[in-house]
């Protein structure tokens, strides 16, 4: 049995293969696109990460020395001996 397909059937059968192939790779290349741009998201907050965890070991580093912890709680804390006045001067800039 063979199914009568003219000229115009092969090009409707070519021309929804064409619009089904164009629909996928379009469907294919925003996905690669968002994916991109998510992974440099994602690069920028690594590296912003990366810093922030050296910049916190430095200060672990240097809250191993008595001077500096002493130091650092007064001024971030403003922490003060028992038998002592502090005056906070605060700067505008």
């Amino acid at each position: 049995m063979k199914l009568p397909v003219g000229k115009k059937g092969w090009i409707a059968v070519t021309g929804i293969i064409l619009l089904l192939t164009a629909w996928i790779a379009g469907r294919n290349l925003l996905h690669a696109i968002r994916t991109k741009r998510e992974i440099r998201t994602l690069e920028r907050e690594k590296q912003r990460y990366l810093e922030k965890i050296e910049q916190d070991s430095t200060l672990v580093e240097q809250l191993q020395y008595d001077d500096y912890l002493e130091e650092y709680a007064r001024e971030r804390f403003r922490m003060q001996r028992r038998d002592e006045q502090v005056y906070i001067v605060e700067e505008e800039d």
